[in-house]
């Protein structure tokens, strides 16, 4: 019981929370948004387009979320026939949730130099902690939710490329798809995969954002 309920474990649970609140409101938001735009008020309607976190919250999702970083809200309603083109408008609404989620986990991360340059390193812990989970969750729900498979952002992305009858036929398999891939998680058959994509990101995220130590002068 320690290991699993330990102070320290159970801050890191407490903090991850606290960035859960934004993380998949964000996410959730930029699917309704973008849909909207489309021409699709589907998820706008049903009050999806919106930050307040119970708008959104699976239970089980949120917790795998806060537990394993990477997890899944309630699905955005969308009507593919309302959108001029059905195929583009669910690929380029699908692609909204990651691509908010790699936008805020840049903005955290210029976030976190600039605080740690402009205090020399004198920021209270959990400040720092938690930018830098808004930084590393981020990052793992983009890219868990880039997984090419139902239900997942990426299969809607996919969609562009693979025929409509091949799509749908594998869609009615959804459930069973969404179980294996949780079950391959948990035993950490993905974690040599999904590690590699997150780690690129956050290569990509601190080197494109050197210009914060050139403006404190470090570079």
């Amino acid at each position: 019981m320690g290991g699993l309920l330990g102070i320290g474990v159970l801050y890191d649970y407490a903090v991850r929370a606290l960035a859960v609140l934004i993380i998949i409101p964000f996410h959730e938001a930029a699917h309704a948004l973008v849909s909207w735009l489309l021409g699709d008020p589907t998820a706008k309607n049903a009050g999806r387009l919106s930050l307040n976190p119970m708008r959104h919250f699976d239970p089980l999702g949120t917790l795998c979320m806060v537990l394993g970083g990477v997890g899944w809200a309630k699905p955005v309603g969308i009507d593919p026939r309302r959108f001029r083109n059905p195929k583009t408008g669910m690929a380029v609404s699908a692609a909204a949730g990651p691509a908010a989620n790699f936008l805020l986990g840049f903005v955290s991360t210029i976030i976190y130099k600039t605080v740690w340059y402009a205090s020399a390193g004198q920021v209270p812990d959990p400040v720092m902690d938690f930018l830098w989970y808004m930084i590393g969750m981020n990052i793992s729900l983009a890219v868990f939710n880039l997984i090419p498979v139902p239900p997942f952002d990426g299969s809607r992305i996919a969609l562009l490329f693979l025929p409509r009858d091949l799509y749908f036929r594998v869609m009615r398999y959804e459930r069973y798809i969404m179980a294996a891939v949780l079950v391959l998680v948990l035993i950490g058959a993905l974690d040599g995969p999904l590690g590699f994509f997150v780690n690129a990101v956050y290569r990509a995220f601190f080197s494109a954002t050197e210009f914060v130590e050139a403006a404190f002068g470090l570079l």
